[in-house]
Parts: structure tokens; C-alpha cells; sequence
């Protein structure tokens, strides 16, 4: 889970880049273990556009997600809950 300074960070930053509703760009890399594969996409709705890119070994999967958010609080709860599966590291 966040810290509180890292969501503060995060919010303020995304305020002053970003316009509010509007589509936001998630990037994950993870081992491809179904179920915390499972976890990831979860994570966004169906309206989401969820790309998956396997590394060249098949080691680790990048999970890249477009999806309108409303607000930069939506964004950091989305990291929020990313940042609670094991293994999933958040670009």
C-alpha cells in the first residue's frame, strides 16, 4: 500500500498534467501467474483497453490499461489496490 507522502506526491502530479475526466495510461509488469494475473485486470472495468505483452522468454507479462478516470484520486486508489498483489511492479 501507498504512503501517504507517495499519494500526495502522486496526486499532485497527476492535478498538474493531467485534465479531469479523461483517459489515463496504467503500466504493470508482473510474472504471468494466473492468478495474480487475474488480480491485475480485475483492477479495471470492462470499458477498460487492456493490452498484454509477453517478455521474449515468457518470464514476465506487461500489462498496459487505458481507462477513463475522473479524477486524480480515482488514480491513486487504482495504484492503491495494484500495490496490494505481491509481485506486480507499477510503472
Amino acid at each position: 500500500m501507498l504512503n501517504e507522502e507517495t499519494r500526495q506526491r502522486l496526486r499532485s502530479r497527476l492535478n498538474e498534467v493531467h485534465e479531469w475526466p479523461g483517459v489515463y495510461m496504467f503500466k504493470f509488469v508482473l510474472e504471468p501467474e494466473p492468478e495474480r494475473l487475474e488480480r491485475v485486470l480485475a483492477l479495471f472495468t470492462e470499458e477498460a483497453e487492456v493490452l498484454r505483452r509477453y517478455s521474449t522468454g515468457g518470464k514476465y507479462v506487461s500489462i498496459t490499461a487505458r481507462e477513463v478516470m475522473m479524477s486524480a484520486d480515482e488514480v491513486v486508489a487504482r495504484y492503491d489496490r495494484a500495490s496490494e498483489i505481491p509481485g506486480v511492479i507499477v510503472l
